[in-house]
């Protein structure tokens, strides 16, 4: 409980609005507890050997929940002595960061009564109002947290760096970047697109023989032709030869059916007479 136990109305309705405001801000990245004189005192932190009431409680989301910091909003009254030794001290002794919220005004005296009572405090803001908007700006900061920020920083740039080195390689196989595929495809196809040159200089040869390949591709042309003649007068001659055996060969075989014809029916009369012989006898 702060020291101050009745502000003004018109005070403490401004402390409330900026808690709920840090609230819905800090939401985003931690877990935020709320600790306002009209609602009960849920959250507790641990300070030495006592517990101490903030307004509002961090703690981390990522991995495992360690508490973050503590955040304490001050109107223009509280920031005086009283509320530096009773709980401003206390509030430096928790393990993590502490955040002190103060009017635009009251600053500077925050930071002295910060200095004169060895609070170690990470970061003091202050606030004011422009319309129906609150606006937080940053006045103060510690100079290990300073260094902490420019370690983590350098630490983002590193991991830039190296995603930005490594990105491509897997973008270059989705989006045909230079991957080490794409790389070898197209140092094949400059050797390509190389070889055509190669191939040209043969063709200037090539230009210079034609009267030689041209003599030569002409006697060819004419033992083919020679050759063709011969294989086709062959081939007439076996044609005729194979027309006149098979003429030859249909005449006996004519021959020898129309003799055979002749034997049968010979013979069949020959039966007949030999039948009808003895009817005759027997009349």
């Amino acid at each position: 409980m702060s020291p101050i136990l009745l502000r003004p109305i018109r005070e403490q309705f401004e402390h409330n609005r900026v808690i709920r405001l840090l609230q819905t801000r800090l939401r985003r990245r931690y877990l935020v507890g709320v600790n306002l004189e009209d609602e009960p005192e849920a959250t507790g932190v641990r300070s030495g050997t006592g517990l101490v009431y903030p307004d509002l409680v961090l703690t981390s989301t990522t991995g495992a929940r360690r508490l973050h910091g503590v955040v304490e909003v001050e109107t223009a009254e509280s920031v005086n002595h009283l509320e530096a030794m009773t709980e401003w001290v206390h509030f430096g002794k928790v393990r993590g960061a502490f955040y002190l919220y103060v009017p635009a005004g009251a600053t500077d005296i925050a930071l002295q009564l910060c200095e004169g009572y060895a609070v170690a405090v990470t970061e003091i803001w202050s606030y004011h109002a422009v319309g129906d908007q609150m606006r937080f700006t940053r006045t103060h900061r510690s100079a290990r947290a300073a260094s902490r920020a420019a370690a983590a920083a350098k630490r983002v740039t590193k991991s830039a760096k190296q995603t930005s080195k490594r990105v491509p390689r897997g973008a270059g196989q989705r989006a045909g970047t230079s991957t080490p595929r794409n790389a070898r495809s197209a140092r094949r196809s400059r050797k390509t697109v190389k070889r055509p040159r190669k191939t040209a200089q043969p063709s200037a040869k090539t230009v210079s023989r034609t009267p030689r390949t041209a003599k030569r591709a002409a006697k060819t042309s004419v033992a083919k032709a020679a050759s063709a003649t011969k294989r086709t007068a062959k081939s007439a001659k076996r044609r005729t030869s194979s027309g006149g055996t098979t003429s030859s060969r249909a005449r006996t075989a004519a021959a020898k059916s129309a003799s055979k014809t002749r034997r049968r029916s010979t013979a069949a009369g020959t039966k007949k007479t030999a039948a009808s012989r003895p009817l005759r006898k027997q009349r």
